[in-house]
């Protein structure tokens, strides 16, 4: 406790405590002794209990607490780490740069969330965007740098989920038809496999075991803008897939001749990319964007297709096509390395005749019943 006599000659009492570093800390200053004890005593409280904030701590910036502390404290994978990077440039520091961290309240999120409707993004990225502006928060409460998380209990726009539209075999058929010929095996493995691009892209000849008909999946690559990367390359190959799970995928004799035909006709060594950006041994890894734009689009317009069609839906046909087959469902879950099975429930039924097929199957059993 600190007494002091004013300028006016009244006697005040500044309020003392340790804060939970051991450093002395004021409480406020106040007209009466006693006012002063209680302010220090809630506060001594405080820090034992551990809710003590610092006021001053929450005076850092967004653009400072989130750049410089939040993200560089993040143990994230290199496409994680970009897209936060990506999503803080364009999304959060313009809006919230500028503004103390504690200043910032539920209606300033909020008001965010109105901003970036209005301004075009979609209720599925604002959905996602918030998601890790909720954790930038809950790292400043954590770091009692704030009493709460303002992201908490924030209204949304609804999002509308949308029936997926799977490609038929019959359409897969004529995508390929439509594509280089270079790119044939790519395709063909690319929908028995299942694999994400990175996964695909990075598959090499040692991968494959022609004895056994199997392709081991242990590498993907991944693809960022300079900007963002840790190296400075666009191409970054990580020793392991997504998920860390190495899985290995039986595949059919077919395939195996058309990969082997492959090696051979390139040249390829055990190491060597199967599917290279140039058709050469030694080659450096295809980009997912020069791949999209020059050769998938302008192949799926050809084939006629009518809906929305990404590379990656190759890999949602594959799981449709299993279970429309037959497969169960954990198998399939282990195949696509989903790494929980609701992630593969939602393709049971996403084939245009699977509603047709469900339908013919309940009529066989009610006919059972009738006979």
């Amino acid at each position: 406790m600190i007494r002091r006599t004013a300028d006016d000659g009244k006697t005040r009492y500044t309020a003392m405590f340790r804060d939970p570093y051991g450093r002395t800390r004021s409480a406020g200053t106040f007209a009466t002794e006693r006012e002063a004890g209680r302010a220090a005593d809630r506060q001594e409280d405080a820090v034992a209990q551990g809710t003590w904030i610092d006021p001053t701590a929450g005076r850092i910036t967004f653009e400072e607490y989130a750049v410089k502390v939040w993200l560089p404290s993040r143990h994230l994978e290199v496409t994680t780490r970009a897209g936060y990077q990506s999503y803080l440039r364009n999304h959060f520091v313009p809006y919230f740069g500028h503004m103390r961290v504690a200043r910032i309240l539920p209606t300033t999120v909020q008001a965010w969330v109105t901003h970036a409707l209005e301004h075009g993004l979609s209720p599925r990225s604002i959905a996602k965007y918030h998601v890790m502006l909720h954790s930038v928060f809950a790292r400043a409460a954590r770091d009692r740098m704030i009493a709460y998380n303002p992201c908490e209990n924030t209204e949304l726009p609804k999002v509308v989920l949308k029936k997926t539209r799977i490609l038929t075999p019959t359409e897969f058929e004529s995508v390929v038809a439509a594509m280089p010929a270079r790119f044939h095996a790519l395709l063909l493995t690319d929908i028995e496999t299942g694999l994400r691009w990175g996964e695909l892209v990075a598959l090499r000849p040692r991968h494959i075991d022609f004895l056994r008909g199997t392709i081991t999946i242990e590498e993907t690559i991944v693809e960022v803008s300079k900007k963002d990367s840790p190296t400075g390359q666009r191409m970054i190959v990580k020793p392991y897939p997504k998920n860390d799970q190495t899985r290995i995928l039986h595949v059919s004799q077919d395939l195996l001749d058309t990969l082997a035909d492959r090696i051979a006709a390139l040249g390829l060594g055990r190491d060597d990319l199967l599917f290279p950006s140039r058709e050469v041994a030694h080659g450096q890894p295809l980009s997912r964007g020069t791949f999209n734009t020059r050769f998938w689009r302008p192949a799926v317009t050809k084939a006629g297709i009518d809906f929305p069609v990404r590379m990656h839906d190759l890999r949602h046909a594959h799981a449709s096509w299993l279970l429309a087959g037959g497969a169960d469902l954990k198998s399939v879950m282990e195949r696509m390395g989903h790494a929980q099975i609701m992630t593969t429930q939602k393709y049971l039924h996403t084939l245009p005749d699977a509603d047709i097929k469900a339908l013919a199957a309940f009529q066989i059993i009610r006919r059972r019943g009738d006979a």
